[in-house]
């Protein structure tokens, strides 16, 4: 492969990580295989490889790949301009050669046929896979592949190769309708002219989610032959009801329909068979472990060849990563609405305040569990005076969840008690936390809105090491609230909590909201609260709602990992 003068390779720690993270699918290919950056120098391999060029992986990891394994029929090195693997990596198309040769590291020569072609992993890893085979090596000496496994217009070659980007596509996403469109882009036009797939609902009920053509290189969906079909009969030996039923793996044409139907999907397969024009067809369950997920169908009409039961076990193991791959992803889009809705309830619905404008917003984590302790809370007290209260609890999951319940249930409690000022609730509260509850360390900010004898609108608060409310005026000016600053909740220590007092001026808007919305990797606080400020202050003349959601969207980080709750006031004027 090329080498990368001038430029830094990765770091043992990144390199690790990227092998572990790619020994799955390469080892799950049954030959030599590596993966390269885009200078060429190897980022994984698989124990076949290891074992054919006789070295092991820490003599590879790192290496650029050229310099080290390419070489001519007599052993010597092989000049970049003469290499046919680079000229393919260079244009980042795949090719394949059945006669070359790599230095081993015992000093021999090994005889290859290759295949290279371009290669994503992880979220945004993109690299180059190198698959090689040697007559000298079959599966009986733990490498290799049977030729005759092979079948088809693909080599065996292309078929590892599929096998392989298959697996990281589609195990690289937890959402069903992107699985299935990275499903449909590996198999059409690559193995058939047509994709349909059905999958079995959580109801046991059938769906027809995607009917898709290649026209001249273009998906093609046909949405008239989508949507809900016929359930599954229980004794029907026609293809796709076997395959819906896990039983099988099938071969099918338009003669296999035209006999008097035996159900309601046999009437659909015809009709999808006379639309399409399919006059070959090779139809597989999409099985997991515990249940069928649904059937796998490719279809020929443009192309002259038929499916042969040869193409069944490629089929066969692009559906089981398929089922992987949805079965997880049904998984985690479960747990998250789950998640959400109990979110949804733990979280309040805002009071009403004469002339005072209120709104809330919750974001969930992305990576995490969708359940965190990030909260708000707004409820009246007496003699007309609103409390306002933004919080963060310490994790991620059912604990921290919780832990935010618990804590917003007492600040409730304390807050109604006895007229105090905000600081003496938050220290009976920090106290009561300690003894209580089992919530690690919080923070938050709990505040009074009232009106003063003057009508004005007046804040007094106290902050528990919690980022600082931003007060937005109509004209635009901006500036944080950040007296009244104190240790976060849980830390033990007795210090005294102080109070801060404003009056917050007409037309104003008061922004509460938790870390999530300013912090990111890599980047400082402050950076984060001067991005904040300015977007606000850029939002000041919006309608609150807007004015909330234009600033969520334009201030949170894109790889913010936390969750994020966002309290709005506006002021009247």
């Amino acid at each position: 492969m090329i080498g990368g003068e001038g430029t830094q390779a990765l770091d043992e720690g990144s390199r690790r990580s990227i092998q572990e993270s790619l020994a799955g699918p390469l080892g799950a290919l049954g030959t030599g295989a590596y993966v390269v950056d885009d200078h060429g120098r190897i980022l994984a391999v698989n124990v076949f490889a290891e074992q054919m060029l006789v070295r092991p992986a820490s003599e590879l990891l790192g290496q650029d790949a050229h310099d080290l394994l390419h070489r001519n029929v007599h052993g010597e090195p092989l000049s970049r301009t003469q290499c046919r693997m680079r000229q393919a990596f260079l244009a980042r198309r795949t090719a394949q050669s059945d006669h070359d040769w790599f230095a081993r590291g015992d000093g021999s020569l090994l005889p290859i046929s290759w295949l290279i072609t371009p290669y994503g992993f992880g979220d945004d890893g993109v690299g180059t896979l190198v698959l090689f085979h040697s007559p000298d090596h079959d599966r009986t000496e733990g490498t290799g592949v049977r030729a005759e496994q092979a079948a088809g217009p693909l080599s065996e070659l292309e078929r590892l190769a599929l096998l392989a980007e298959t697996t990281t596509q589609l195990t690289s996403t937890l959402n069903v309708e992107e699985a299935l469109r990275r499903l449909v882009g590996l198999v059409v036009p690559r193995l058939a002219d047509w994709v349909v797939i059905d999958l079995i609902t959580e109801r046991d009920e059938v769906r027809r989610t995607a009917v898709v053509h290649a026209e001249d290189g273009v998906l093609v969906s046909y949405e008239d032959l989508e949507g809900p079909m016929p359930p599954v009969p229980e004794e029907s030996p026609m293809p796709l009801s076997r395959a819906l039923r896990g039983a099988a793996s099938t071969l099918a044409g338009p003669g296999t329909y035209q006999r008097s139907p035996d159900s309601g999907i046999a009437v659909e397969q015809r009709r999808l068979f006379d639309a399409t024009g399919i006059h070959s067809a090779a139809i597989v369950p999409i099985r997991s472990t515990w249940k069928v997920l649904g059937a796998l169908t490719l279809g020929r009409s443009e192309r002259p060849e038929k499916f042969t039961t040869a193409d069944l076990a490629l089929l066969e193991d692009i559906a089981r990563r398929a089922a992987l791959a949805l079965g997880n992803a049904r998984l985690y889009q479960r747990q998250r609405k789950v998640a959400e809705t109990m979110q949804a309830h733990l979280l309040p619905q805002l009071p009403r305040v004469p002339r005072l404008q209120m709104t809330a917003r919750y974001l969930s984590a992305p990576d995490a569990s969708q359940v965190g302790g990030d909260w708000y809370d707004v409820f009246p007290l007496e003699n007309d005076v609103t409390a306002l209260a933004i919080g963060d609890v310490v994790g991620h999951d059912l604990d921290a969840a919780a832990g935010m319940a618990q804590i917003r249930n007492m600040l409730r409690a304390y807050a109604w008690a006895q007229e105090e000022p905000p600081s003496k609730v938050v220290e009976r509260l920090d106290h009561a936390v300690l003894h209580i509850t089992e919530v690690p360390m919080a923070t938050m900010v709990f505040a009074r809105l009232a009106t003063d004898e003057d009508g004005r609108w007046a804040l007094s608060w106290t902050n528990a090491g919690h980022p600082p409310p931003l007060l937005v005026t109509r004209d635009g000016l901006t500036r944080y609230l950040d007296d009244g600053h104190g240790v976060l909740l849980g830390t033990g220590t007795s210090q005294r909590r102080s109070d801060a007092e404003d009056v917050l001026p007409p037309a104003s808007t008061l922004v509460l909201y938790t870390d999530g919305l300013i912090e990111a990797p890599g980047r400082s606080l402050d950076e984060g609260l001067a991005r904040l400020r300015r977007h606000a202050a850029s939002l000041a003349h919006r309608p609150l709602e807007s004015f909330t959601d234009e600033l969520l969207a334009r201030t949170r980080p894109s790889d913010n990992d936390d969750d994020v709750a966002l309290l709005a006031l506006r002021i009247p004027r």
